[in-house]
């Protein structure tokens, strides 16, 4: 029993966008690479939401995109505070109240 190309669906290019956005962690700089990490999956969560399940189809439309478009929002949030005090102080003040 063969799978047909469409059955993948956009799950290949989800893939071959994190080995790029890990390598660019490795090998260029942490910022970076988590904020390319935090895009790819966030366009994953785009691509379930248009309809394009394929291998992303896991659990139920709604649960892949919140999950997804959660996920992705944390790693580029992330990404943006690692080397940034003023914005952590000002995330952090926030949450004191």
């Amino acid at each position: 029993m063969s799978r047909s190309a469409e059955s993948w669906g956009p799950y290949p290019l989800i893939l071959a966008g994190a080995v790029v956005a890990v390598a660019v962690t490795m090998l260029v700089n942490l910022r970076w690479g988590g904020f390319a990490l935090g895009g790819v999956v966030m366009v994953g969560a785009a691509l379930r939401f248009a309809g394009y399940g394929g291998q992303l189809a896991v659990r139920s439309k709604r649960t892949d995109v919140i999950t997804l478009a959660g996920f992705g929002f944390v790693l580029v949030l992330t990404s943006l505070l690692l080397g940034n005090n003023e914005l952590k102080a000002f995330i952090m003040s926030l949450f004191a109240r």
